[in-house]
């Protein structure tokens, strides 16, 4: 039996670790490893694909935080957003004007994403509103299996694969933030439990209602769902 002086220990090393970058970082790739490993013992991919899987489920285990205007996940996402709009904007003008010219407007291409957009990025969301919900679990997850069935030409069961593991990063975040909201050496609840782990946000319903909106959006565009539920087992 553990006694009361270890659960308040417990609790304290909980408080201190959990809910931070480097926790869902390591948490969301230690769990997207042992489940990568797992589907690819029952084939459902090769062997050599299980980094990309282990990469999307440990992305999937950030995106919850983009709505969070201080977060390490937001500047990383609108930062690598704006490196590949300034790489399309060359690759689309290189043999159109002098290259300085191309690279001014990258720049600028850049300059817009990072700044006007992020901000507005930044005024538009709240953090532990929409996006931490179930309607943002099937939004992220839907939007990985249509860019990679339609951006990157990849099969249907490749696709779903993709954002299926997505999908369980995101839920694996929302779930450590629901555990750090529990307080152990009291057995109680912070004012912060059940602001993760919802189905939408009570609060910001007209948010909730374009994100599901989108939702059902992707779910029609999306291909037809390779598999049924034996497979699995």
């Amino acid at each position: 039996m553990l006694r009361t002086g270890n659960i308040q220990s417990f609790s304290l090393l909980i408080n201190h670790f959990m809910a931070n970058f480097n926790t869902h970082l390591f948490v969301a790739a230690s769990a997207s490893g042992i489940v990568a490993l797992t589907a690819s013992n029952k084939e459902f991919f090769d062997l050599l694909d299980m980094p990309w899987f282990i990469f999307l489920g440990t992305v999937g285990g950030l995106l919850p935080d983009i709505d969070s205007d201080s977060s390490k996940p937001l500047h990383l996402l609108f930062n690598s957003l704006a490196i590949f709009i300034a790489i399309l904007v060359i690759l689309a003008y290189k043999d159109s004007y002098l290259m300085q010219h191309v690279f001014i407007i990258a720049m600028l291409a850049f300059l817009f994403v990072r700044v006007p957009i992020l901000a507005l990025f930044k005024v538009l969301t709240v953090h532990r509103g929409t996006f931490h919900s179930l309607f943002a679990v099937a939004f992220f997850g839907l939007l990985t299996v249509c860019i990679n069935f339609y951006a990157f030409n990849n099969n249907s069961q490749f696709s779903w694969l993709s954002g299926l593991f997505i999908s369980f990063g995101f839920i694996v975040h929302l779930l450590l933030d629901e555990l750090y909201s529990v307080n152990l050496a009291g057995v109680t609840l912070k004012r912060s439990f059940g602001t993760a782990f919802k189905l939408f946000s009570w609060r910001y319903k007209v948010a909730s209602f374009f994100m599901l909106s989108a939702t059902v959006a992707l779910l029609i565009l999306s291909p037809t769902y390779p598999y049924q539920i034996k497979n699995w087992l």
